[in-house]
């Protein structure tokens, strides 16, 4: 007889906990204030991990750890209380700028070098490139081509490298980022970013999964995919796109397709980033045209913190004030929805 309002009543409890995280500031409980950089073997976190050698998903490879996360917070500037989930290879000078925009922030290891091992035949399904980023994303069975258990998605692994941080950084406050029982992260709190291949999986679980926002680097692309044009969990004003014009993805017309279909002309128009200064008419659709001597392989990574960015005659990077943008910049804050180009080509599979 006792049962029923028992579990009601543990029911509003986790409801009023997650609420009152969720709209209560975040503060740190650290001591000796300092910026800290930590990292932690996936397979070492948590035991249940496997490997899956047919799509290159392993722990070691040539003697080299392939599974070590990175993590950071500054607990001396003002926490955002969002977390940002990096879905590429670590890039600590991105990391560094997220930390002092107060974020914290995690690279996680999964399942992102199947790209050239499935999802092969000719032609290629609409889905299949989708259904396989989702698998990856969230351990769950989407895709017949290959087989993540919910252990090796990078959902779970986010989730134990989060619990794992809480317990080992309790001060910077990574437990805000749990609900209440930790069996989940806080989604409404997180940013999916990525460059590239990492970008498109981060646009791909944000329309399976509503996030806080969206950052894409050089992405999303996907060309002969559909996913981009269904129904977004994720409303479409929370997706942030910044790439270089002579990135192929742009002269392919894959970005450009891939931010219509998921709706991001409804926020503005396609900005220069070198002709418009922040915050670049509150567009989601930002461009470089700085030089790269025609580079295309370098224009690819030119948009994020490192060695082929835009730097001025001091050697400073030149878009700081673009990155901070991308990642930090208030969602309601929207640009004059646009009509779609009709010079961007939709439909590639057409020749």
């Amino acid at each position: 007889m006792t049962i029923q309002p028992l579990t009601t009543t543990v029911l509003l409890a986790l409801l009023v906990s997650s609420h009152a995280i969720a709209g209560k500031p975040l503060k740190y409980s650290d001591p000796k204030p300092q910026r800290y950089t930590l990292s932690a073997r996936a397979s070492v976190i948590d035991p249940r991990t496997s490997e899956h050698p047919k799509i290159d998903f392993v722990f070691t490879s040539g003697g080299k750890v392939q599974d070590l996360q990175q993590a950071i917070v500054d607990t001396r500037v003002a926490p955002r209380g969002k977390l940002v989930i990096w879905l590429m290879r670590h890039n600590r000078p991105l990391f560094e700028r997220l930390s002092k925009y107060g974020l914290h922030a995690i690279q996680v290891h999964y399942a992102n070098r199947w790209f050239s091992k499935i999802c092969r035949e000719q032609p290629v399904g609409d889905m299949c490139r989708g259904n396989a980023r989702l698998e990856a994303a969230t351990g769950e069975d989407h895709s017949k081509q290959m087989s993540i258990p919910g252990p090796d998605g990078m959902k779970e692994r986010a989730r134990q490298f989060v619990k794992w941080l809480a317990r080992k950084n309790p001060g910077s406050r990574w437990d805000h980022f749990l609900t209440a029982d930790g069996r989940r992260l806080r989604w409404d709190d997180v940013i999916v970013a990525g460059i590239s291949h990492g970008s498109t999986t981060a646009a791909r679980f944000a329309v399976h999964q509503k996030v806080s926002r969206v950052v894409m680097f050089s992405g999303p692309r996907d060309q002969l995919q559909n996913w981009q044009k269904l129904p977004s969990a994720t409303p479409t004003n929370r997706f942030f796109g910044f790439t270089h014009v002579l990135d192929g993805g742009w002269t392919a017309d894959h970005y450009c397709r891939s931010w219509e279909l998921l709706g991001l002309h409804r926020h503005g128009r396609i900005v220069d980033v070198e002709k418009t200064d922040a915050p670049f008419e509150n567009s989601r659709r930002l461009i470089s045209t700085f030089d790269v001597n025609g580079n295309s392989r370098r224009a690819h990574t030119a948009v994020v913190p490192g060695g082929s960015a835009c730097r001025d005659s001091a050697g400073r990077h030149v878009h700081e004030s673009v990155w901070r943008y991308l990642f930090t910049h208030p969602i309601k804050q929207v640009g004059k929805a646009v009509a779609q180009d009709s010079n961007c080509k939709k439909d590639q599979r057409r020749r």
